[in-house]
């Protein structure tokens, strides 16, 4: 399976020799990450606590030049005390107000630049301006602002990170915990910086490869709504934040609960801070997915919506009925309107896709999921590779929804001529008519 390539700095190997030691010196004094420094300086930092702890411990020569010489004499290296860590108090519902920007503005990856707030464009440096560092930190040094965790109490707001000593290169990636999206706890959104650019999607948990190499960690940072039932995040924000005119980062959490929970099909795009008809009709479709119907199924998120979609419970939106219009629950018959002004199956809006599908044959979002299993799925596959869309495929297609299903999906509906949310990499009713009519 194919998935994104992560890259993140490696510290620079320090030489103990009076050169290179004298060359060193100005790096104890370099800019912050945030402003310009290179993070191979603040290794340097680290190595010497390291090497002249290590010296003290055996009682060598070097250690004991060192000290009497802090600016490093013939036999040491320069001396430099542990950094103290600044630790910005934040808020759960800051850090996913910051990683939403970054999502929002499609932050393209690139190792090698800083975005207009500072940051380092990659995974690393995404978390330490979610999290309201002083800098870009990497996946060596992150864990240093965090305190670990165990699974069962992930929040969002909390990151899942894969460091990889042995070469930072190969795997190590950090993504941003933005709550469960099921009851099982095996899925969950995952705000991450990965090529192209920023992004929030359901993911298996841990991550897609090296899963069980990912360690959970919370921000020391945190303040008042750090945890429980009255988080900033996880707490029900009200009534007021949701519906005609409201235009807030909690309707943009609600869209993406809702995709994650099988709402895709509604968004043609975003989902943004701005509430409208999608947010109505997907919030409607999850409501009436749990079986409520009538004031309990008006299109707002209530409390126990809300719940719900946050601690990833309750039943998914189910695909569109093979025939029917993607936008409307349930399906209207052709030519019909639908209270919202919406047209019926043979004019309807799809997902995926632009107008005028019938959706003929098509099985329904619920099986192009993380975590799915079927035939549908295999059956995609093989015609992604018989319509030359199978570059991401390094063995099969199988029947198991993989990352390189998704890419591949992704990369038939750009050839389309689709973009933003008609491109996401899952298959609504106008993929499936293209790829099979």
């Amino acid at each position: 399976m194919t998935v994104p390539v992560f890259e993140e700095y490696e510290p620079a190997s320090d030489c103990g020799c009076t050169g290179c030691a004298a060359r060193r010196r100005p790096a104890l004094r370099t800019l912050s990450r945030r402003d310009g420094g290179h993070p191979a300086a603040h290794g340097v930092r680290r190595a010497l606590v390291l090497v002249t702890a290590a010296g003290v411990v055996l009682g060598t020569g070097a250690a004991t030049a060192a000290a009497e010489d802090p600016g490093g004499g013939p036999q040491g290296v320069p001396t430099a005390p542990a950094r103290a860590l600044k630790l910005p108090a934040t808020t759960r519902a800051a850090i996913i107000d910051r990683a939403e920007k970054w999502v929002s503005s499609a932050v393209p990856y690139d190792m090698n630049k800083n975005w207009s707030d500072g940051y380092r464009q990659d995974c690393s440096g995404y978390v330490s301006m979610a999290w309201g560092l002083d800098g870009s930190e990497w996946t060596g040094s992150i864990a240093e602002y965090g305190v670990r965790i165990d699974p069962s109490e992930l929040q969002p707001g909390d990151i899942l990170l894969f460091h990889n000593p042995a070469n930072p290169t190969k795997g190590s990636h950090v993504t941003i915990f933005g709550g469960w999206t099921n009851s099982a706890h095996t899925s969950y959104l995952a705000y991450e910086e990965t090529p192209p650019h920023a992004r929030a999607q359901p993911t298996p948990y841990a991550y897609w490869t090296n899963s069980s190499h990912f360690v959970p960690y919370r921000y020391k940072g945190l303040t008042a709504g750090a945890g429980g039932p009255a988080s900033a995040v996880t707490g029900y924000p009200g009534a007021k934040s949701f519906g005609k005119g409201a235009k807030n980062a909690h309707v943009t959490r609600l869209g993406r609960m809702l995709v994650a929970h099988g709402g895709s099909r509604f968004y043609r795009t975003g989902p943004d801070p701005s509430w409208g008809e999608a947010d109505r009709q997907a919030t409607r479709a999850f409501q009436r997915a749990q079986g409520w119907s009538g004031a309990e199924a008006d299109g707002v998120p209530g409390p126990a919506t809300w719940n719900l979609l946050v601690k990833g419970g309750g039943r998914n939106i189910p695909g569109a009925p093979t025939g029917g219009s993607p936008s409307a629950v349930p399906a209207v018959p052709s030519g019909a309107t639908t209270t919202s002004g919406a047209t019926g199956t043979s004019g309807a809006t799809t997902t995926s896709g632009a107008t005028g599908a019938t959706g003929t044959g098509y099985p329904g979002a619920r099986y192009f999921r993380p975590g799915q299993s079927n035939a549908q799925v295999q059956q995609l596959g093989e015609q992604l590779v018989k319509k030359g869309f199978g570059t991401y495929y390094t063995s099969g297609p199988g029947p198991q929804w993989t990352e390189a299903d998704r890419r591949n999906v992704e990369a038939f509906q750009r050839a389309q001529g689709w973009t933003g949310s008609t491109a996401d990499g899952y298959p609504g009713p106008e993929t499936w008519r293209r790829l099979f009519g």
